[in-house]
C-alpha cells in the first residue's frame, strides 16, 4: 500500500493478534486496491480494539475489531460481526504515541464481508484525534 509506514502492533493486553485475523488483514493489504479514494494517507496500525454502540443495551456485550490503519479521522479494521452503518459509538484502543486507552467517539461508515466469516469497515472519529497524526505536516493538508 503506497504511502503508508511500517506496521506498528501496539496491544493494549500485550496480547497478540489472533493467527486468523493477521492473515485477514495481510490477504487485505496484499489485494490493494485500484484507485486510491481516501483524501488523507493512513498509518500501518494493527491493535486490538473494542466498539460498544450507543444503541446497544447496557448489558450488551462489546465488539471486538482488529484495526488495519489509521490516521486522526478514522480506522479501518475487521471484525467478525456485522455492524450497522450510520451508528455512533465508542471505539476503545491503545495510543498509538503512549501507553494510553483512548475512547473515541465515533461513528461506524463502512462494513461489509472481506473473507467467510470476516468483516472490514471504518469508523469515522466524530472529532480529530491529534494522537493518529501521521507527520506534523500533515496536519494542515488536505491531501
Amino acid at each position: 500500500m503506497s504511502g503508508q509506514t511500517p506496521i506498528m502492533e501496539t496491544h493494549e493486553d500485550g496480547a497478540v493478534l489472533p493467527l486468523d485475523a493477521r492473515m485477514v488483514l495481510t490477504a487485505l493489504e496484499t489485494a490493494g486496491w485500484e484507485k486510491e479514494r481516501r483524501q488523507r494517507r493512513r498509518t500501518a496500525y494493527r491493535v486490538r480494539a473494542t466498539l460498544r454502540m450507543f444503541a446497544d443495551a447496557p448489558a450488551a456485550k462489546t465488539r471486538v475489531l482488529y484495526t488495519r490503519d489509521a490516521n486522526q479521522r478514522g480506522v479501518g479494521f475487521i471484525t467478525r460481526e456485522r455492524l450497522p452503518l450510520g451508528y455512533g459509538g465508542m471505539l476503545r484502543l491503545a495510543s498509538p504515541k503512549t501507553s494510553k486507552t483512548l475512547n473515541i467517539a465515533c461513528t461506524l461508515f463502512r462494513c461489509r464481508m472481506a473473507a467467510p466469516g470476516w468483516y472490514e469497515g471504518a469508523v469515522h472519529f466524530n472529532r480529530d484525534q491529534a494522537e493518529f497524526l501521521i507527520d506534523e505536516a500533515d496536519a494542515g493538508d488536505d491531501q
